[in-house]
């Protein structure tokens, strides 16, 4: 096992954010090393503690899954931004933190001392992480900031479901991911620039930027090219074969990229295809793809999906299943990748969570046991006592 110090190991992080994208930031940085201290309002905490089912039970408490799968690794405060003295160790914490993540609606930060300029002010070293819905400037500050607005927002419904259905969302979320994963690149680009100034500064990302950047191909056919992209089920706009298709026992996936995969395909399921010129390149094979499709349709329905996959694969043509959340647990596990990790609740109750995908040198990117042990998401205020004890010890470093 690796136990070689984690990359942000001493940075320490107050997480005055809830529900997804803000918590999650503060949990990616955990994963590197650093100390999350969770801010929550007293009584309730985080709006995802009551987003239930499923609950599980952590320490005699029945617990929101979702809340435990996103918070883990983390010190869980309860402090009321409303009371002189829980701000006061609320700004307190700021003026320690080296990173502060937060997705309050803009301004109501300023209105307390906590916003960007007086938390710059007085820790000028301070990485100040804003997680907006649409802007914070104008008619975009007002409008709020939830996954499923971005999602619509930003025409990903659009082009989400089959042709002739609804538009529909993604099954989880995924604005609130991506707006996780590019903010903490945003953090970790601000502490590697602060090493060399200095001096910290804020970084902002909104769910509908990231779900415009995320957009990917089909941002750029309507930008460059005046395309309005539509739904198209699991069919790809710009590739053929390359979507779902259905064996003689269930669907499966195929996903032909270039000519050699589409050779290797002919061979395995339909030898006549090699020689038929609308398909004798991807371009053509996209003009022609009901055609395709219909003969790929003919010839997989005489044999099961893992008849195909193993054939395919065989042909160098990337195929494979489509599995449930939990046989795609199994199949990680089977391959030796290890996708849950166990953390353990301060009372000793184990709960499982998927492991950090991040991988660094030749270990598996385990924490020292001794300096920062793997903890599961913290109940409700578990941390206030030990807050207040540390907030009254001077900072490290200090005369």
């Amino acid at each position: 096992m690796d136990t070689a110090p984690r990359p942000l190991a001493g940075i320490l992080v107050a997480d005055f954010s809830r529900v997804v994208a803000g918590p999650m930031v503060a949990t990616i940085l955990g994963d590197l090393g650093a100390t999350v201290i969770k801010v929550e309002r007293p009584g309730t905490g985080d709006d995802t503690r009551s987003w239930g089912p499923p609950w599980i039970d952590l320490d005699g408490e029945a617990t929101s899954a979702y809340y435990l799968g996103i918070n883990r690794g983390k010190r869980s405060v309860q402090l009321d931004l409303r009371d002189a003295a829980d701000l006061d160790a609320a700004q307190r914490l700021a003026d320690r933190a080296d990173v502060l993540v937060e997705n309050f609606k803009p301004g109501t930060l300023d209105r307390v001392g906590l916003g960007w300029p007086a938390c710059a002010a007085r820790n000028p070293r301070l990485v100040y992480c804003s997680i907006l819905g649409f802007g914070d400037e104008g008619t975009a500050a007002e409008m709020p900031g939830y996954d499923l607005l971005a999602q619509a927002a930003s025409g990903l419904m659009s082009i989400t479901g089959e042709a002739e259905g609804r538009p529909l969302k993604t099954g989880v979320a995924v604005v609130d991911v991506l707006t996780a994963l590019y903010a903490t690149i945003g953090v970790t680009s601000a502490l590697a620039a602060r090493a060399a100034t200095g001096r910290g500064e804020r970084v902002r990302v909104s769910l509908i930027d990231a779900a415009m950047a995320a957009l990917l191909n089909q941002a750029s056919a309507a930008v460059m090219a005046g395309v309005t992209p539509t739904r198209g089920g699991n069919d790809h706009p710009s590739i053929a074969p390359y979507s779902t298709y259905t064996a003689a026992d269930r669907d499966f996936v195929i996903a032909c990229g270039n000519d050699s995969q589409f050779a290797g395909l002919a061979a395995a399921v339909a030898p006549s295809l090699a020689d038929d010129e609308r398909f004798a390149s991807n371009a053509s094979r996209v003009a022609h793809r009901r055609e395709l499709d219909r003969l790929l349709h003919d010839a997989l329905a005489t044999q099961p999906a893992d008849h195909w996959i193993a054939a395919l694969r065989a042909a160098g043509v990337p195929a494979g299943p489509i599995n449930t959340i939990p046989e795609a647990f199994e199949l990680l596990a089977g391959l030796g990748l290890a996708p849950v990790e166990p953390t353990a609740s301060a009372y000793g109750t184990v709960v499982p969570t998927v492991r950090s995908p991040i991988r660094l040198g030749d270990g598996n990117f385990e924490p020292d046991p001794g300096a920062h042990p793997r903890s599961a998401s913290p109940r409700l205020g578990a941390d206030d006592a030990w807050f207040r004890e540390w907030l009254d010890q001077p900072p490290p470093g200090a005369p």
